[in-house]
């Protein structure tokens, strides 16, 4: 697969571009979590712990939707299109950053870096549109129950996912594609765990004023939107869930969509801290720390927010357990 992609982006490279970026900059260095210290084989640890995880988590959830009948529903679905992005996204990052941790430093070949914002792009922008997606899947099925059948079919969930994924794959080809036409001809070094756009594009000897503009201002449809479109949509919920005399039943909605609601609002504010609204005093470590909270621990808490604590999960495992 690297091959591919790496194959792609020299084809999109004009020729004076491929012979600067290739002759001068052919690998980026990568610090990492540098002065960890004596603390190094523990970070190393709780960051594979939680890597392990975020796979069997998501892959738990991938075979147990795959496998029960009882989780043929769209609901499901989206989730595992949700743990599907979530896999991209940890195999992508965490095994690189494993190998910094250990090594203080790692050098990665220029276009192998390129690749891996790829899909980090890919995979995030993919889980924004699906997150959208999920909440107007909870919104009709708790404020319009009777409808929810024929609102939420199966072909307007293919349509969603297909719509998430295409438009994530048009925006990433963009952002990547304009990396690709930078010059590249002096500084190597990133003070990052992973290749993420903004300290990638600061190494050009181009301008990328304009093209830190463009960034994030592509933010808007791919983050902004969404999380507004998703906080409409718990807006709504709340509402309904308000006007349920049931007090029991009234805890049980409120305790299931504050969890939700946390996971979404800890993924989305660390995002639009870092792409949208930039900070230039934010420290190296501050940005590394909220970068963390979407690429490692978001993997891991949503299958656990979404699915581990549902009783139809609970009760499909029990089943092919027993």
């Amino acid at each position: 697969m690297l091959f591919w992609m790496e194959l792609c982006f020299v084809l999109f490279l004009p020729s004076d571009t491929q012979g600067s970026s290739q002759s001068n900059v052919t690998s980026i260095f990568l610090l990492g979590f540098h002065d960890t210290g004596k603390f190094t084989v523990l970070l190393f640890i709780f960051l594979l712990l939680i890597f392990c995880g975020t796979l069997c988590g998501n892959l738990l959830i991938i075979t147990l939707v795959s496998i029960s009948k009882t989780l043929h529903s769209p609901m499901y679905f989206f989730l595992t299109q949700l743990s599907i992005t979530d896999l991209m996204l940890s195999t992508n990052i965490s095994p690189n950053m494993l190998n910094i941790v250990l090594h203080s430093n790692t050098s990665i070949p220029f276009f192998d870096c390129v690749t891996q914002y790829y899909f980090f792009c890919f995979s995030e922008g993919s889980e924004c549109f699906l997150l959208m997606a999920m909440s107007y899947d909870r919104y009709v099925a708790i404020c319009h129950p009777l409808h929810y059948v024929s609102i939420i079919t199966p072909g307007l969930c293919t349509t969603l996912v297909v719509l998430a994924w295409l438009l994530s794959f048009i925006v990433t080809t963009a952002v990547t594609f304009y990396i690709c036409q930078l010059q590249f001809c002096g500084p190597n070094t990133i003070d990052h765990f992973y290749c993420d756009v903004i300290p990638l594009i600061e190494l050009s000897c181009s301008d990328v004023s304009s093209m830190k503009m463009d960034i994030a201002l592509m933010g808007i449809p791919v983050v902004i939107l969404p999380f507004l479109a998703i906080l409409v949509s718990y807006m709504g919920i709340v509402w309904t869930i308000l006007k349920i005399s049931s007090i029991s039943g009234r805890q049980k909605c409120f305790s299931t969509c504050s969890s939700h609601l946390t996971v979404v609002c800890l993924f989305y504010w660390s995002i639009i801290a870092i792409y949208i609204i930039p900070n230039e005093d934010h420290s190296q470590m501050g940005s590394k720390i909220m970068s963390m909270l979407y690429t490692v621990f978001t993997p891991l808490l949503n299958p656990c927010i979404y699915s581990l604590r549902n009783e139809d999960i609970k009760n499909a495992l029990k089943n092919v357990v027993v």
